[in-house]
């Protein structure tokens, strides 16, 4: 397994997972589906270095995007020294293989580099399998909040509340 930096020859495939993930997402009842993200959006992230590959066996395994600030997300507690995980998409082929522990501990040690003292992620709605799986690798559930201002978010953000998860360095 290797962890490394997405480049532009990964973005059709990345899409290809995003695409996957919002059909699974599809067939999962309580779970808010992904839209199609906008293609400057991960041209962006891949440019920036905040997209990331887990490769396996050679093949892209699972994909997810880090930044460093969250505001609208995460509102006053955005002041905190966090990176922020998002859109975890695993390869169908790879599925149940626990990859958000991977990433977690992935995630711990490159903040920790940085100087950062939390890794954040966030989920749409209430889902209760995701809030379980997500607190099984190491996350506190802070709760369910409403947003106050999603404008320019990704409009799954329009869908439900967002359940807060963070780990503390």
């Amino acid at each position: 397994m290797i962890i490394r930096n997405s480049t532009e020859a990964d973005i059709p495939e990345i899409f290809r997972l995003y695409r996957e993930a919002a059909a699974h997402q599809a067939k999962v009842k309580a779970t808010v589906v992904w839209p199609t993200f906008e293609r400057q959006l991960v041209d962006t992230e891949v440019a920036e270095n905040r997209q990331w590959k887990m490769v396996v066996d050679g093949q892209i395994a699972c994909v997810w995007v880090i930044t460093f600030e969250d505001a609208q997300i995460w509102e006053e507690r955005n002041s905190d020294s966090a990176i922020y995980i998002h859109r975890i998409a695993t390869n169908p082929a790879f599925r149940g293989q626990n990859f958000v522990i991977k990433i977690v501990n992935w995630a711990k040690a490159y903040a920790k580099s940085l100087g950062k003292n939390y890794v954040r992620l966030d989920t749409i709605g209430n889902n209760i399998r995701l809030i379980e799986h997500y607190t099984s690798a190491g996350f506190d559930f802070l709760g369910v909040f409403n947003l106050k201002n999603t404008t320019g978010l990704p409009e799954h953000y329009q869908q439900g509340p967002a359940a807060l998860f963070e780990i503390k360095l």
